[in-house]
């Protein structure tokens, strides 16, 4: 397993040395390593919080996945993180604690993720409004708040959000924000020094606790068995809890039915995948923010072309941005198509509407001449649409062109559309069938 980790990152390391022209980038391969958590999921280390950051904000997390993705479709994401090296277990993590509001124990958290630069949609709104709930009112209406969501949508901004608020709502309250393997790190390190009481301590002694990425505790039993009694004692004692993670609490692998349990227990908030509408209040946002003037054409191209997630979508506008200002050029639909080829080739749409049919009817355990059919029934009607939806986002074709596919108008394929993009915001269930069936389509990319 671990030989084929290094041969699949040398294939991507190759890959960024001949198509990139990010010489930070470039220089900084050789101090990243490699390291797959489970058969889905990798950890790429980096020796410091700096370059960590820096990577996550330029977005070369999202576009790793989209690489390594191509070369191994079981990797579902690929995340950096700040790992101590094997034979250097003293330089463990020390985690971020902030149990006062001054200046210098803020200095891990992203000045620009904040609720003012957060742009709230459908897909986000329930979501934004009880983190904001949790960061000014002290009274607990639901404990834990629990936010997940894909990677990229925003969570982690939301976390840091909650942190600069309660600082300016809250003054005085004492709140500690870290990762779950900081958490775990810091256990380690309490254990081989027998200093875990003072490591109890730290946690407990907080009226507000952060844990960013729990899905990292998955399978570590004794940092699970750990992290269960600190959360039974907060909650025990009226203090907040708040966790991010990349799936539901019920949806956790190889976790304490106990511990799994009690995540369930608060409040459960999705963040679904941005509309086209909200992609563009990104791209205005963020291009105000660079405080760059981008033409109306090419904010739509890139929200038309750019789905996966946020990151990914600031970051390819960070590289239109950054080519105009360095070579003093303006920009343009076709600069920048130039500028994002390499990105734009991991987007190209080739599935045909036949192969997404026979997929969906598959799926839906329905014969496929049924989604051509007039047939009103659930159990067909709503295959159909996603179907007709998957074609609009999934291939180039027009919308007569599907509606021809499905012996129907466009007009009939706008509102399949529109649709299901509601439903995916309101019904789980939408959501996760038609990112099953994204998912399985993948594979014929």
């Amino acid at each position: 397993m671990q030989k084929d980790l290094q041969q699949q990152w040398q294939q991507i390391c190759e890959r960024i040395r001949n198509e990139s022209r990010d010489a930070v980038l470039q220089g900084w391969l050789s101090q990243l390593s490699p390291e797959m958590t489970d058969a889905e999921n990798i950890v790429i280390s980096a020796p410091t919080r700096f370059m960590r950051d820096w990577l996550v904000d330029k977005a070369y997390d999202a576009l790793m996945t989209s690489i390594w993705q191509q070369i191994n479709p079981a990797i579902k994401a690929v995340q950096f993180a700040v790992l101590p090296a094997p034979e250097m277990p003293e330089e463990e993590p020390v985690a971020e604690v902030i149990t006062d509001n001054a200046d210098s124990n803020l200095s891990h958290l992203n000045p620009a993720f904040t609720f003012e630069n957060f742009v709230v949609g459908k897909p986000n709104e329930f979501a934004t409004a009880a983190a904001r709930r949790v960061a000014t009112i002290a009274d607990i209406a639901f404990n834990p708040l629990y936010i997940h969501s894909s990677v990229g949508l925003g969570k982690t901004h939301l976390m840091h959000a909650i942190a600069w608020e309660l600082r300016k709502s809250r003054p005085g309250c004492r709140f500690l924000y870290l990762s779950a393997e900081q958490f775990m790190y810091q256990f380690v390190k309490a254990l081989k020094t027998q200093d875990t009481l003072s490591f109890r301590d730290m946690f407990r002694e907080v009226d507000v606790l952060m844990v960013d990425d729990i899905q990292f505790i998955c399978g570590k039993k004794a940092t699970q068995e750990e992290f269960f009694h600190t959360f039974n004692e907060l909650i025990s004692e009226g203090k907040q809890i708040v966790l991010c993670s990349d799936s539901s609490p019920l949806a956790l692998k190889d976790i304490d039915a106990r511990l799994k349990t009690r995540l369930a227990q608060g409040l459960v908030v999705d963040i679904f995948p941005t509309t086209y509408e909200m992609r563009i209040g990104i791209l205005q946002s963020k291009a105000q923010a660079m405080n760059a003037a981008i033409p109306q054409d090419v904010i739509e191209f890139l929200a038309e072309r750019i789905t996966t997630n946020v990151r990914e979508l600031e970051g390819a506008l960070r590289r239109v941005v950054a080519n105009a200002q360095l070579l003093g050029s303006p920009i343009t639909l076709d600069t920048t198509k130039m500028i994002l080829r390499d990105t734009l080739n991991l987007y190209e749409k080739e599935l045909s509407i036949d192969l997404i049919q026979k997929e969906t009817a598959e799926y839906f355990q329905i014969q496929p001449n049924n989604l051509k059919s007039n047939s009103k029934e659930r159990r067909v009607a709503q295959p159909r649409q996603i179907a007709m939806y998957l074609s609009k986002v999934l291939t180039t074709h027009s919308l007569p062109e599907i509606g021809a596919a499905f012996d129907r108008d466009h007009t009939t394929i706008m509102h399949a559309v529109r649709t299901i993009e509601e439903r995916m915001k309101a019904d789980l269930k939408v959501y996760e069938d038609v990112e099953a069936l994204r998912k399985s389509l993948q594979r014929y990319s």
